[in-house]
């Protein structure tokens, strides 16, 4: 199928690749050029201006947005209404807030363009490994654009949630119980940190050993043994913790719901406490973002020298 990925960051550049290498005609747009030119090397047709998209896809188009959430999305979709033609396809893949996505599929449809909202997980392993894609969205719609979705997810990898803003509040729920589970793990090798055997452990021995038919076993533990196979203690990475806009959201929608969520909102506050002190708890957790999805860490400085 055609498929035009507007964003070329972390996850959209991968994203283009696997498409490619799944046969896919892939055309690239990114703000700047050199992420173009470098997609182009690999197969994909450049598009160095949005507005060429109707003279260069064939209808019905299949637009892919993967921008950061927010009003750079609203912009794309704005850009892209004065192009595009009744019966083409926004599928919007970033990390947006539900309502907006339930917002955006009504806008879209008085001017004749469908709508998917599609969370997507994976982060920078996603080329290798695949997908998970939960979408929202309309059954006859998401037929249309699921064999790009398909060979973007590993086997049964994919689903449609329901109807359209459904995909994007899947995936603020998976990154909420995503929060919980790294806290747990923060807290269990702190403790196994700050216990009178810290010298003789080896973390990155113990998570593997954890992984090991163990009930905790997980692929979040198998990267947080990458990360102490780099850095045993983790020393050089400063303690602080960013949050997306997901983990507030589920805590939002827990309250709203009248939902229970004591774990995922003391995460969540944890992250805000992180920026305020040291511990080896939050450079786990800051770790953990870095290996699953590439995430920035910000260092500190050992022994007069920033690692």
């Amino acid at each position: 199928m055609e498929l035009a990925m507007i964003g070329l960051g972390r996850m959209g550049m991968n994203m283009a690749r696997r498409l490619l290498k799944k046969g896919h005609k892939v055309y690239a747009y990114n703000r700047t050029k050199d992420k173009i030119d470098k997609i182009a090397q690999e197969g994909a047709i450049p598009l160095y201006n949005i507005e060429d998209i109707p003279q260069k896809m064939s209808a019905p188009r299949h637009i892919w947005i993967m921008l950061p959430a927010g009003k750079i999305v609203d912009a794309h979709i704005e850009m892209l209404i004065k192009i595009l033609s009744p019966g083409d396809t926004i599928i919007e893949g970033g990390n947006s807030y539900y309502k907006d996505s339930m917002k955006r599929a009504s806008y879209l449809k008085d001017h004749g363009i469908n709508f998917i909202d599609a969370g997507v997980s994976g982060g920078i392993w996603g080329l290798k490994e695949g997908y998970c894609i939960m979408a929202g969205g309309e059954p006859e719609v998401f037929e249309d654009v699921e064999p790009i979705i398909k060979d973007l997810a590993p086997e049964d990898g994919y689903l449609l949630c329901g109807p359209p803003g459904a995909g994007h509040f899947v995936k603020m729920v998976h990154n909420g119980i995503e929060y919980g589970m790294m806290q747990a793990y923060a807290e269990g090798f702190d403790i196994l940190h700050a216990s009178p055997f810290e010298q003789t452990f080896d973390f990155e021995k113990i998570a593997k050993l954890w992984n090991r038919g163990s009930v905790i076993r997980s692929w979040l533990l198998e990267l947080l043994e990458l990360a102490f196979q780099k850095e045993p203690r983790l020393l050089s990475i400063a303690p602080y913790v960013e949050d997306s806009g997901e983990g507030r959201w589920t805590v939002q929608q827990a309250v709203e719901s009248g939902v229970a969520a004591p774990v995922i909102t003391l995460s969540l506050f944890n992250r805000f406490q992180s920026r305020e002190e040291n511990s080896f708890r939050d450079r786990i957790l800051a770790a953990l973002r870095q290996e699953f999805g590439g995430h920035a860490v910000k260092r500190r400085e050992i022994a007069g020298k920033t690692k």
